[in-house]
């Protein structure tokens, strides 16, 4: 069954991030590994001991301590999209304007002329 494995672990720059996710992805059962360097955190989510995760780290010389382990979350459903507005007339049957749109890719502005 997987789980979901929260360790904390001293992170200081993008070198020892690269080492964690080295040697931890070489477990096997593991669906998803992401780093957070700002809080310092391991995330480690499939079906693999923990023990094991913590060994890895050990090896590379690495303090970390397990902050919680649990069932991961289920996945959020999707929510359905507001419905798009319907686009401009090309002409209004009530007072003859006819609708001019024009958008430019440069400066992202859209002009609009009824």
């Amino acid at each position: 069954m997987a789980k979901k494995t929260v360790i904390k672990v001293n992170i200081y720059c993008e070198i020892c991030k690269s080492e964690i996710l080295k040697a931890v992805t070489k477990l096997t059962g593991i669906d998803q590994v992401s780093v957070d360097g700002e809080k310092g955190t391991l995330t480690v989510v499939g079906d693999v001991d923990p023990v094991l995760v913590m060994e890895k780290l050990r090896k590379i010389r690495k303090v970390a301590e397990i902050l919680t382990v649990g069932p991961p979350k289920p996945p959020e459903p999707e929510k359905p999209k507001p419905p798009a507005c319907p686009p401009l007339p090309p002409c209004c049957n009530d007072c003859k304007y006819i609708a001019v749109a024009y958008d430019s890719p440069y400066d992202n502005r859209i002009c609009s002329i009824l």
